[in-house]
């Protein structure tokens, strides 16, 4: 069995030499800024199975991120931001209602362009938050002259961080008094950056099996002249349901609304998708024509599904209702009855 040596932890947090975060030294002979380095990198080193995932995950999203600030001249230690945000999970989300892998809140996502509604969500989108996320560190780049501010801002907020450095006449994070999040935030991300540089030198020793497969996809277009099922969408593909949500975590729900969309597919099954997609919307269309129930007087979505014996919650899918929303009489409600049994199932009253 493969072994590893882990060092103690007074040397761990033995730190040689000058540390940089986007090539801006990292002063740790100031004020208290040893004690809190080594606060930030003994816990991150504690959580071992968090840097574990670090690691796997780092395989699949940071060669998205490093060409995108490749392209922009940004430094690659930028990346580490979405690392230390969301430990790179699309779907995390925090007290605050940020979302994604930046961790954008709706109203800074929506300014910096990126769709928020209950279709999509491209805070999830990897290529869509990282565009944002570029074009948000270089306004505060900008704005403050220096990457280790930006970085700064971007936890704490631009107008908060100004407002502190004009209030203390300094613009050096290192010895600027600030809220003790936004002041263990650098640190934090330069004990991320320390231990995915050097992850043997803390006992993570691993191979390139171990880690976790680059994105691999297909990007097709497809356009919608109503809402249509993922699923329609997933069978065109040939695959499941949970790929398409997988390899496209941006959207939400179980349909795609009118228009076009640019969707990820498995690798290979974009050849002859529009051809299947063509012939299961006819179906599906066609199908929907013998499964639409007219609401009436004294009805509500728990006595149609008991009366279909279907599941509330499908009944809820099927018709992307609200489970708060209000049925009223003239209602036409999509059903698909059991597989099986399928034409024994009660729609005498269908028109």
């Amino acid at each position: 069995m493969e072994t590893s040596e882990i060092p103690s932890l007074f040397n761990a947090v033995r730190i040689d030499g000058k540390l940089t975060f986007c090539g801006e030294e990292v002063e740790l002979g100031k004020n208290d800024t040893r004690e809190r380095m080594e606060k930030e990198l003994l816990l991150t080193l504690w959580n071992r199975p968090q840097v574990v995932l670090w690691i796997k995950r780092s395989n699949r999203y940071f060669p998205v991120i490093e060409q995108k600030l490749k392209e922009n001249e940004m430094p690659e230690d930028l990346k580490y931001i979405a690392l230390v945000e969301s430990a790179l999970r699309p779907h995390v989300g925090s007290h605050r209602g940020a979302v994604g892998f930046w961790q954008f809140t709706r109203s800074t996502g929506e300014k910096y362009g990126l769709r928020i509604d209950s279709d999509k969500d491209e805070r999830r989108n990897i290529f869509k938050s990282t565009d944002a996320a570029i074009e948000y560190l270089k306004e505060l780049h900008e704005i403050f002259g220096s990457w280790t501010l930006a970085a700064a801002a971007y936890n704490m907020g631009e107008h908060g961080l100004r407002a502190e450095i004009m209030v203390q006449n300094n613009k050096d994070f290192y010895d600027l008094y600030l809220s003790l999040e936004t002041q263990q935030y650098i640190f934090r991300i330069v004990s991320a950056k320390l231990i995915m540089t050097r992850p043997q030198r803390y006992g993570f020793n691993f191979s390139e099996k171990d880690l976790y497969s680059p994105l691999s996809y297909e990007e097709i277009e497809v356009e919608c002249f109503g809402q249509i099922p993922i699923a329609v969408i997933s069978e065109a593909a040939n695959t499941s349901f949970k790929v398409i949500k997988d390899l496209n975590p941006q959207l939400r729900g179980h349909y795609l609304s009118a228009g076009k969309h640019l969707i990820h597919v498995p690798k290979g099954s974009g050849k002859g998708f529009h051809a299947r997609f063509k012939s299961l919307i006819k179906n599906w269309n066609e199908n929907q024509k013998g499964r639409i129930y007219v609401v009436k007087p004294g009805d509500n979505l728990s006595s149609i599904a008991q009366r279909f014996d279907i599941p509330l919650l499908a009944l809820i899918l099927w018709n992307d209702l609200d489970y708060k929303e209000s049925i009223h009489p003239g209602d036409r409600l999509i059903i698909h009855p059991h597989k099986e049994g399928l034409e024994s199932a009660p729609f005498s009253d269908i028109p």
